[in-house]
């Protein structure tokens, strides 16, 4: 449905693309990746139309539409935020509209009996043509999209330019999902998103019918939605079959194959240039230099991605805190007349490991304000543990950098003296190195400034750290070096993040934010999303969504269950080793249909490269060159074999998925 061939594209000196081929299918959802500046923003670009590529062309099947949601740069003004998600259905508007108007024209007795049949002939098709589109569904998807995203029923109506930037793309991705393009083309999607609008935009995805491309470095986002990687590098795009997890695997076995292959064409170009260097000036053996000078023009140098160090490392002794680090009692925080806490109690003990979660607005950021005692509580007490050294990172920490500082400095002033041989290896882990160390903080993107921001904060010594939004702007790689510096962290960490991976790996208890209260829950993410879904099942209100509470926070969702008093320890046990088997069997049932989606993927594929073989193969005088034929039907034969193994272990999971139905 999709082609690039032979596409070329740079800007000035530098090419990030250079004759790449590359063919989107129906019904693709693929991950790009690639390090920061590879071209996956410039690519998405160019498919959508907005830019040229320098030579090779993009070619696209006849009526294919396609939708782009860039990172940024949006507004919308002029319509309320319903009107804006019903543009997505703009041709069945129009059609909505000259039905309107046909039925006026109807109530106008004046008409002559033949324009009145003629006028109602008209109208028929229209709807027919206008139920047949769902056309009558409209404000059902709109409402459920623009709830999904995190807006609430009663912001319906309020002008599209009284929300903020973060909220302006919601109501972009809202009107692109709504569309559903043949090709949609999403650049960070997850950036200003909350936890439960990642996880509704997740699901949505997943079942998407058409085709899609989007970047994003939240890994777990990736796993849940792609079925193949593209990943960009090196002049040209790589496909990877599966999810980004099976792609790290494959990839780091591809490249290690690559190293290999490269040590022995280097070691091969070496015998070849000692033997011209030793024999150049010989009458002899001139015909045999010549050759050789011959076969070196004719080489094509591998190339490998160049590799990243492992950034290891260990924080900076600090006195161990009391057995309560922070403690928050009775707790009230307003802003005007929008109530954010009310009469809330936050303890956190040593160790904890807690992350925030909430929709946009909700107060996770005051909370964390409150925490670090840089905003005073309007009523209520703060109490630090003994021997607390916090340290704070707040969203806007990039900004408070000396920009007349280098990239260096800045991580060297006020870190402690051991830390510093450390000091390289970590601007290295956070995309620093070569001469970038040496750049003033004043000339760094907004980007470059986080990521210094994020490193400066690993090298203070501390034994608490609040985290608010510390992933933002940093890709894959660089938060996998936060993750291992925070996993090997032994003090306290209260944070807030939009990336699911993270707060997976990281947290091991929640406090969830909304309605004026704070309320925890002991476990992981994974563990309170299940509660948290389980007792949504069983309200008698189940399935209505409420509004984020910016604005509107006196109400307070039901506290965490606790057991009845009459519970044995027996009982509770019992439960909860039930709800450990049942949240196994569904994390093996989702693995195992992502493993049978994979597998069929590589069937069609493998299918697809078998039939174009047999195409060859049946062309008149294919066989008359048996040297030449030979290839070709080996290659067959490989895949059919492939094909025959692949299709066993797909009815060998399907066996699997019918007993357990069975069971």
């Amino acid at each position: 449905m999709l082609q690039l061939s032979s596409l070329t594209k740079g800007f000035g000196d530098r090419t990030l693309f250079k004759n790449v081929t590359w063919r989107l299918s129906a019904g693709d959802r693929v991950g790009l990746c690639g390090p920061n500046g590879a071209g996956k923003t410039t690519l998405l670009r160019m498919l959508a139309g907005l830019e040229e590529p320098d030579a090779g062309t993009i070619t696209k099947r006849t009526g294919l539409t396609v939708g782009y949601l860039p990172q940024d740069g949006l507004i919308h003004t002029g319509r309320s935020l319903v009107d804006e998600a019903r543009t997505a259905f703009q041709p069945l508007l129009d059609i909505k509209r000259t039905m309107h108007e046909l039925e006026h024209q109807l109530a106008d007795e004046r008409g002559s009996r033949e324009e009145h049949e003629g006028i109602l002939e008209r109208y028929s098709e229209l709807q027919h043509q206008f139920r047949d589109q769902d056309g009558y569904t409209i404000d059902l998807k709109v409402a459920g999209v623009l709830n999904g995203l995190g807006f609430g029923t009663d912001e319906f109506e309020k002008p599209t330019d009284t929300f903020s930037g973060g909220w302006q793309m919601r109501i972009a991705l809202a009107t692109l999902v709504l569309r559903q393009p043949h090709v949609m083309l999403l650049d960070e999607p997850t950036n200003h998103l909350d936890l439960e609008a990642r996880n509704w935009l997740e699901d949505f995805l997943a079942g998407y019918p058409h085709a899609l491309i989007l970047v994003s470095h939240d890994r777990y986002f990736l796993d849940r939605v792609v079925t193949r990687i593209a990943e960009v590098g090196l002049r040209t795009i790589t496909s990877y079959v599966g999810s980004y997890s099976e792609y790290l695997v494959e990839r780091d076995a591809r490249i290690a194959v690559l190293r290999e292959q490269k040590k022995r064409q280097d070691e091969e170009i070496a015998r070849i240039r000692q033997f011209i260097d030793r024999f150049r000036y010989q009458a002899t053996k001139a015909a045999q230099v010549q050759s050789r000078v011959k076969m070196l023009q004719k080489i094509t140098p591998i190339e490998v991605p160049v590799e990243r160090k492992r950034v290891h490392f260990s924080f900076p002794d600090s006195p161990r805190s009391g057995r309560v680090a922070l403690e928050l009692r009775g707790i009230r925080k307003a802003y005007g007349s929008t109530v954010v806490f009310d009469g809330v109690d936050v303890h956190v003990a040593r160790g904890d490991r807690i992350a925030l979660v909430g929709p946009n607005g909700a107060g996770k950021s005051t909370l964390m304000r409150l925490l670090s005692g840089v905003e005073a509580p309007d009523d209520g007490t703060r109490i630090e543990g003994h021997n607390l050294v916090a340290q704070y990172f707040a969203q806007d920490e990039a900004t408070r950098l000396n920009p007349d500082l280098t990239v260096y400095n800045t991580l060297g002033s006020g870190s402690p003296t051991e830390m510093l041989p450390a000091i390289r290896n970590i601007l290295g882990g956070f995309l620093f190195s070569g001469d970038d160390v040496h750049k003033p903080v004043r000339i760094l993107s907004g980007g470059e400034r986080t990521r210094l921001a994020v490193a400066r904060m690993l090298l203070r010594p501390s034994n608490t750290l609040l985290l608010d939004e510390p992933t933002n702007h940093l890709d894959i790689d660089s938060t996998n070096v936060l993750l291992d510096a925070l996993a090997d962290f032994g003090g306290t960490l209260v944070f807030v993040s939009h990336d699911r991976y993270f707060v997976e790996r990281i947290a091991t208890a929640i406090i969830e934010i909304g309605h004026g209260d704070a309320v925890r829950y002991p476990g992981t993410y994974e563990e309170y999303h299940w509660s948290k879904t389980q007792r949504t099942t069983h309200r008698p209100d189940a399935g209505r969504r409420t509004a984020p509470a910016r604005g509107d926070a006196g109400r307070r969702p039901p506290r965490a269950q606790t057991a009845p008093r009459g519970s044995t320890v027996a009982s509770r046990e019992a439960r909860r080793r039930e709800a450990q088997s049942e949240r196994r069997l569904k994390r093996e049932q989702a693995a195992r249909d992502k493993r049978i989606g994979a597998l069929e993927q590589r069937i069609g594929d493998r299918e697809r490269e078998i039939r174009d073989i047999e195409e060859v193969m049946a062309a008149p005088g294919f066989y008359d060159d048996r040297q030449a034929a030979q290839p070709v039907v080996s290659r067959h034969e490989s895949l059919m074999w492939e094909v025959g193994d692949l299709m066993s272990q797909w009815e060998a999971l399907q066996q699997i998925d019918s007993a357990d139905a069975d069971d």
